[in-house]
């Protein structure tokens, strides 16, 4: 084997590696471009951010139920956390089970770039300490998944949604340096279009 071969070799190869981990991390461009940012992002908390295709997939199951109803709300068909566990992602047991419970999930409507509603999202003091890992029970999260989508004849267009939450662990137990178990239920970004 040339060296010449065997230096692109190992030029090629882990460019194919990071762009089969950034395929888990959205549905599409635009959500893997957030995904970007939020990694990328120099307010970035967290040493690794892994990126995860169940998440990716049940953010884009999220958005398609957002962009249907032409609603942007955490608790469509039961609360973010509950989401997860029913697609079979197996949450820390401290995260809260209660209808409105999110420890997990960022959404957004009417932004139409992946810069815009990271923007928002920064903007957003709750967003912020979530996606940057600002507190210490955020910062414990290292799993990635989101999702974007378009549509025309709903009012907000474009609707996204994160998942940035803890990877399951056997015997996993919350942090003593965790005080508080945020819950950002309440917490959305809109901008409905004209």
């Amino acid at each position: 084997m040339s060296y010449f071969y065997v230096v692109v070799l190992f030029i090629i190869l882990p460019m194919s590696v990071l762009a089969e981990e950034l395929d888990k991390c959205g549905n599409n461009a635009e959500a893997k471009a957030l995904v970007k940012l939020i990694k990328e992002d120099e307010g970035q908390r967290r040493t690794s951010l892994r990126c995860n295709q169940l998440l990716t997939d049940v953010a884009e199951a999220k958005a398609k139920a957002m962009s249907e109803r032409g609603l942007v709300s955490h608790n469509l068909e039961g609360s973010p956390n509950l989401r997860l566990r029913n697609a079979n992602y197996k949450l820390p047991s401290y995260y809260g089970v209660n209808f409105n419970s999110n420890q997990v999930e960022a959404i957004a409507g009417g932004y139409s770039t992946a810069v815009d509603v990271w923007d928002a999202f920064k903007k957003s003091e709750k967003h912020r300490a979530h996606l940057l890992g600002e507190i210490e029970f955020y910062k414990e999260q290292d799993e990635i998944g989101a999702a974007f989508i378009e549509k025309w004849k709903s009012p907000h267009v474009e609707y996204w949604v994160v998942y940035l939450t803890k990877g399951y662990r056997k015997n996993q137990t919350k942090s003593d340096k965790i005080t508080e178990i945020p819950n950002k239920n309440l917490f959305i970004l809109e901008v409905e279009k004209k």
